[in-house]
């Protein structure tokens, strides 16, 4: 090749890049590094109503990178890496300093589930080895407190749960579904014990695609429960199966295909629930152990409460496995996190996909999925993602090997990041709300008013929604909700302040009791949410 010829190539290769480059830069969302070194990689993450963030991890893979406080080590003669061990597994983070606290938790808690109580205290259950019929709450306090983990010495699960999916029930007790080997449910507090689920037995195959089920609480009261690529609709009242949906294209989405699952947003007279699962690994490549067959990209959705349920199928720009799916504030979801080819599973994916996705359920298909900012940190095996309060995404953990893995070609990740999307970009400050006055308790079927300000006087209705605080782990958000509240035109309150009259979810099978964020937002715009406690 000549040098003038050569001087082309490389005049087009630079241009080239040039696009690449500007192309991404000019996508939505921004990226923030908040934390170089959380001390755990988290696999399970959740937010508490102080603001507050609980990282945890498995307690037996040997030294973490954050020592807990003097004097408060665990002992364990059957740990097989340290039996005295002085390095915390759970650490509280505050992501409006970035500070962190080490928390002390004793039983391992790898791949185990969780839920907040109506009291805003944080159930986790099960797990390997010594947790796995462990029962653990944290109730939380801000960052300077005293709370940390309590194992219940009282209680215990009737059936070891590994692998298993919480979800938080109408009068605020907790259903405990499937497992690894458990084909059953049971509840907290405890009811009779364990309940057979034969559908969940029905589902399995050599892959195990029935772990971690995707469970959703429908606004009949009912419980959508999919695994596998099939789905039924549970009465939990007299643990029986009332209904069996159409089985879902395109092979199996739950672990170790990673595939993801959310309920939209609940609005209206709350009647319709739609349900989305997007994603998963093709058949076989678990079994096979193969970390580079593509991951596919296909997206069913279906009205689980019409009369005649069916699939309406779409693609997501990239295939994915181990995306989280987390619902915005404004009724959008952000599909975050996972990788293009491989399975769930230790060192068993590859090619990550930094890309994330904005899906949009009010659009039709093929305009639904947006193409966003990519990161420049692989989110693989064990890697959560979390809304905030005030509408960033917290993005932590990766920890796709069995201890910690600093040089390999995906490590242990340690870093916190913050995925902002669009609706906090510099241009939409001037329509971002301030809520002003809101109750700190609403009871169901309540008529309140929210003082909300805002720079630019207000055009349209601001929405006021109920955001509540899920249980991340394993690409599926476990309790996850998003409640949009009947309200009326707001009415000017003087000093750029507006007066919102809204009416509370009737009951607790649109929104269960407990804490949730409440968000104004306006022209999609969201505000810093304020905490309120909702029930009877």
């Amino acid at each position: 090749m000549d040098s003038s010829v050569s001087q082309q190539w490389l005049l087009l290769l630079l241009i080239s890049t040039a696009v690449i480059v500007f192309a991404r830069a000019d996508l939505p969302g921004t990226w923030e590094l908040l934390v170089e070194n959380a001390g755990v990689s988290s696999m399970h993450t959740a937010v508490t109503r102080f603001n507050t963030v609980v990282l945890l991890e498995r307690t037996n893979i040997g030294p973490s990178r954050k020592m807990l406080r003097k004097g408060h080590c665990r002992s364990d003669p059957n740990d097989a890496v340290l039996k005295q061990d002085c390095y915390a597994h759970s650490v509280l983070f505050d992501p409006q300093t970035n500070q962190i606290r080490p928390l002390m938790i004793n039983t391992d808690t790898w791949c185990s589930s969780g839920q907040f109580l109506p009291d805003g205290s944080l159930l986790q259950t099960g797990g390997d080895l010594d947790g796995f019929k462990k029962i653990r709450k944290f109730d939380p306090c801000e960052l300077n407190g005293s709370c940390d983990w309590v194992e219940l010495a009282d209680v215990e699960l009737s059936e070891g749960r590994w692998y298993s999916t919480n979800q938080i029930l109408p009068d605020g007790s907790v259903i405990i579904v499937g497992g690894r080997a458990a084909n059953t449910v049971e509840y907290y507090p405890p009811r009779t014990g364990a309940v057979s689920l034969n559908f969940l037995a029905d589902v399995e195959d050599t892959q195990m695609d029935n772990l971690y089920p995707y469970v959703h609480l429908l606004p009949n009261g009912h419980l959508f429960i999919f695994a596998n690529n099939k789905a039924v609709s549970y009465d939990h009242v007299v643990d029986k199966i009332v209904r069996e949906y159409p089985q879902l294209d395109g092979g199996p989405r739950n672990y170790p295909s990673a595939g993801s699952s959310a309920m939209l947003a609940l609005d209206g007279d709350y009647s319709t629930a739609v349900i989305v699962v997007c994603g998963g690994a093709q058949y076989g490549a678990f079994i096979e152990r193969s970390t580079d067959t593509p991951a596919h990209g296909s997206c069913g959705r279906i009205v689980a409460t019409s009369p005649d349920p069916v699939w309406e199928m779409e693609d997501m720009p990239f295939g994915r496995i181990m995306g989280d799916m987390v619902m915005l504030s404004t009724g959008d979801v952000l599909i975050i996190n996972g990788a293009q080819a491989g399975t769930q599973g230790f060192e068993q994916a590859s090619n990550p996909c930094l890309y994330p996705l904005l899906y949009r359920p009010d659009q039709p298909v093929g305009l639904r999925f947006m193409t966003l900012n990519p990161g420049t940190v692989p989110r693989m095996y064990h890697s959560t993602a979390n809304l905030l309060p005030d509408g960033r995404v917290l993005i932590a953990g990766s920890n796709p090997h069995y201890s910690y893995k600093f040089n390999a070609e995906f490590p242990t990740e340690l870093r916190l990041e913050a995925f902002s999307p669009e609706y906090l970009g510099p241009d939409r400050g001037n329509l971002r709300p301030v809520i002003e006055g809101v109750p700190e308790t609403v009871r169901y079927g309540e008529r309140f008013d929210v003082l909300v300000s805002v720079s630019l006087p207000v055009v349209g209705i601001v929405e006021v929604n109920l955001g509540n605080a899920p249980f991340a782990t394993h690409s599926f958000s476990q309790g996850q909700r998003l409640v949009k509240l009947a309200v009326a035109p707001s009415v000017p309150d003087g000093d750029g302040r507006y007066r919102i009259t809204c009416t509370a979810p009737p009951n607790g099978m649109v929104a269960p009791p407990g804490y949730y964020m409440a968000f104004a937002v306006n022209q999609g715009v969201p505000s810093v949410a304020r905490w309120i406690h909702l029930g009877s």
